[in-house]
């Protein structure tokens, strides 16, 4: 149930009410330039005259008084909108335009720092070049474009710290065709930065230092007759030379090759003997896989279903 109407507010809304009615019947006069009766224009201004101070001090008392109906915000608000109305209205057309021209520069202000927050660079820069041109302020252009230009170089550059430790990661694992691959999408990229020259000649260089690698632990494994793990060396090196890069590597490779296919046929034989036959197909399975064309191979392969067959029996029988 609403309360009591406050005769103060109700002396303020009726005041401002008048009040805004005249300053329209003046707006009127002064934009269709036609004379009216004195009567009504000196009334006009006599009511102006006399309902600003009167309006002012009413709203100044129900501020004093602590009124905070949601019928004296409004009357405030009202109050305020009037005054800037009429204070707006009474600037000539060159204030207006200085007003209006502050507002412009402060909007503008907005989009090129949104833009800058973007890192929507090209769209800032258009906005800078419309400050400096349009509305004439060239020292807060150049501070923009100093920024804009320090932001984007700093930018540029994180991301292309960011895509080198991707290119990184694939020369740790090895994987040079991803890492060639990479390399030139980097230089597309970013191909005004330093950090994007020479990449695939960096790709290049630790290739060939990983081949170099594995030169030499291959030829320290087969000299100490580690001879399993000179072969998975063998296989590795031979993906990265060429038949002519291969040949000093041949009479190592044929030695290691020799002496791991005799240590295969010894352990065969001996799993054999000893009756493990599941150690006998595990090293059978060797031979025939890495030395499918010798003679042992083909003596394995005859003897591989015999040795299933005891296998199978011999787990049965566990």
């Amino acid at each position: 149930m609403p309360g009591p109407s406050n005769p103060r507010s109700n002396l303020l809304f009726f005041g401002v009410t008048l009040w805004f009615l005249a300053l329209v019947i003046v707006a009127l006069m002064v934009a269709l330039r036609q004379t009216v009766p004195p009567l009504w224009a000196m009334s006009a201004v006599g009511l102006i005259a006399l309902m600003t101070p009167i309006s002012m001090m009413v709203a100044w008392r129900i501020g004093e008084s602590g009124g905070g109906s949601s019928q004296d915000y409004a009357m405030r608000e009202l109050i305020d909108a009037v005054k800037r109305q009429t204070e707006e209205g009474s600037l000539s057309e060159g204030a207006k335009g200085v007003l209006h021209r502050k507002r412009e520069r402060e909007l503008l202000r907005r989009a090129i720092e949104q833009d800058i927050f973007d890192e929507d660079w090209d769209a800032a820069m258009v906005l800078v070049k419309e400050l400096a041109e349009r509305f004439g302020y060239r020292a807060d252009a150049e501070e923009f474009r100093t920024r804009i230009e320090r932001a984007r170089a700093q930018t540029l550059d994180r991301r292309v710290v960011e895509a080198l430790a991707g290119l990184e990661e694939l020369i740790r694992r090895r994987q040079w065709t991803e890492a060639y691959g990479e390399a030139a999408r980097i230089q597309r990229l970013f191909p005004d930065s330093h950090r994007s020259e020479g990449l695939r000649q960096r790709v290049d260089q630790e290739r060939a230092n990983y081949r170099r690698e594995l030169e030499r632990r291959f030829l320290l494994t087969a000299d100490s007759g580690r001879v399993d793990e000179a072969m998975d060396l063998l296989k590795e090196l031979d993906t990265y030379l060429s038949p002519g890069e291969a040949a000093p590597f041949q009479e190592v490779a044929r030695g290691v090759i020799g002496k791991l296919r005799e240590n295969l046929g010894v352990r065969f034989k001996l799993a054999v003997q000893d009756h493990q036959w599941d150690d006998a197909l595990i090293v059978g399975d060797q031979i025939v896989t890495q030395f499918p064309n010798t003679r042992m191979a083909q003596e394995v392969r005859e003897l591989m279903p015999m040795l299933r067959d005891r296998a199978n029996r011999g787990v049965r029988a566990g």
